[in-house]
């Protein structure tokens, strides 16, 4: 086991100091007082701490204000508010096909966006990082701010990253994501980047804004295109030895699964089976074009055979992965989350329904309400985590006052 780090007066500094700003990201004006209960501060403690963020420009001190018709003995009370626009944090989802990246105050709130497709040419290191960069600077013009307002970055990749922030690249395709981004983004933005697996960020995601707000074990799988999990136990993200915790690959052993693939490739793959068969199907009015996942599930709610029948065929696949899921990790939750959860409620019904056949300890399910968005979410939870442990190392470029 790693040596314990002595408590040192500059870590407790430092750990008071991402106390208070992480319970100011989720407040607005506070008093000492609140600070005290929310963190277990002293007040000698707190107001050291409030004075040392308020000097390097993370928090405000306001005006001190009586209550209106009213007299109250003593000094009012000193309050403090989160300065949200003194720097960003960007929030990247890179996936095989495009790249999403989203500026974010220091709330966690998005104030700009920018997303692409990769072209044909772009398949090398450097020209998928030139990329990338692009990407992130279309995200902050859109913010109206400017590099140098950078604090952290964090990219979710769909590859293993092992606790240190390292592609483990087991499999050739996941050497398209050991890029040498942070290097790169470091020596030419000056920026600190943080990669982490993509599930493991969705997972963070949907447990701070999603479906399993509040629930300490939970599984997040994104189900898209293909299948993987982020695992929360205890609160704490687990990665495993060398980053592939919540890896779903064994599905290749699963009867009546057999593959990782994800609900949005089977909904189109089997829509188009279907279409060669010559049964009649709302489906045909789509062709000559493909069927997409989303018109497969529109065709089911419209009462459509052919659609209902692979609906039912999807539920089973994912009741036997939840079931697998729930047997060997035992969460509270388990969440379907990516693009494909926009449409996913319909099958929440029949999946829990069969889960009793396949598991003796079934989790409750549910759809993350974040969509597509659930893995830059939690990018920028993961990207806020860093700025508020590390505050009091990181200099605000120009501390900006909230209009």
């Amino acid at each position: 086991m790693p040596e314990p780090v002595p408590a040192t007066p500059q870590l407790l500094r430092r750990v008071s100091a991402g106390a208070v700003l992480e319970f100011m990201r989720a407040s607005g004006a506070v008093t000492v007082t609140d600070i005290m209960a929310a963190t277990g501060l002293t007040r000698a403690t707190t107001i050291a701490v409030c004075e040392d963020l308020a000097g390097r420009g993370w928090i405000l001190e306001l005006e001190n204000q009586r209550e209106f018709g009213g007299y109250r003995k003593g000094r009012p009370a000193r309050r403090f508010e989160l300065n949200e626009r003194a720097g960003v944090v960007l929030g990247m989802d890179i996936g095989y096909a495009k790249v999403t990246v989203v500026a974010a105050d220091l709330r966690g709130r998005t104030i700009g966006r920018a997303s692409r497709p990769f072209q044909d040419g772009e398949v090398g290191s450097r020209e998928r990082i030139a990329f990338i960069d692009d990407v992130a600077m279309a995200a902050l013009r859109s913010a109206g701010a400017d590099p140098g307002q950078v604090l952290a970055v964090c990219a979710g990749v769909a590859a293993p990253v092992d606790r240190h922030g390292d592609v483990v690249a087991t499999q050739e395709f996941w050497g398209l994501f050991d890029l040498g981004l942070g290097p790169a983004l470091k020596e030419t933005r000056g920026w600190t980047v943080l990669l982490e697996n993509d599930a493991n960020l969705a997972a963070l995601g949907d447990r701070w804004q999603g479906a399993a707000a509040g629930v300490d074990d939970v599984v997040v799988i994104l189900a898209s295109e293909r299948l993987g999990s982020g695992i929360v136990e205890g609160g704490r993200l687990v990665h495993g030895t060398r980053g592939s915790a919540g890896e779903l690959a064994y599905l290749n052993l699963v009867e009546g699964v057999g593959d990782t693939l994800g609900i949005a490739h089977l909904a189109r793959t089997w829509a188009a089976d279907a279409l060669a068969a010559t049964g009649p199907t709302s489906l045909r009015e789509f062709q000559p074009r493909r069927v997409e996942a989303e018109q497969v599930f529109a065709a089911a709610a419209r009462g459509d055979a052919v659609a209902s029948g692979i609906l039912d065929r999807i539920a089973d696949r994912m009741a036997r992965v939840v079931g697998t899921v729930s047997t060997m990790l035992n969460p509270e939750l388990v969440v379907i989350g990516g693009g494909v959860a926009d449409s996913a409620h319909v099958l929440l019904a029949p999946i829990s329904a069969r889960l009793a056949g396949y598991t003796a300890t079934p989790a409750r399910v549910a759809v993350s309400p974040l969509g597509d968005a659930i893995v830059t979410v939690g990018a920028v939870r993961r990207a806020l985590d860093y700025v508020e442990e590390n505050s009091l190392d990181l200099v605000l470029a120009a501390p900006a006052t909230p209009a």
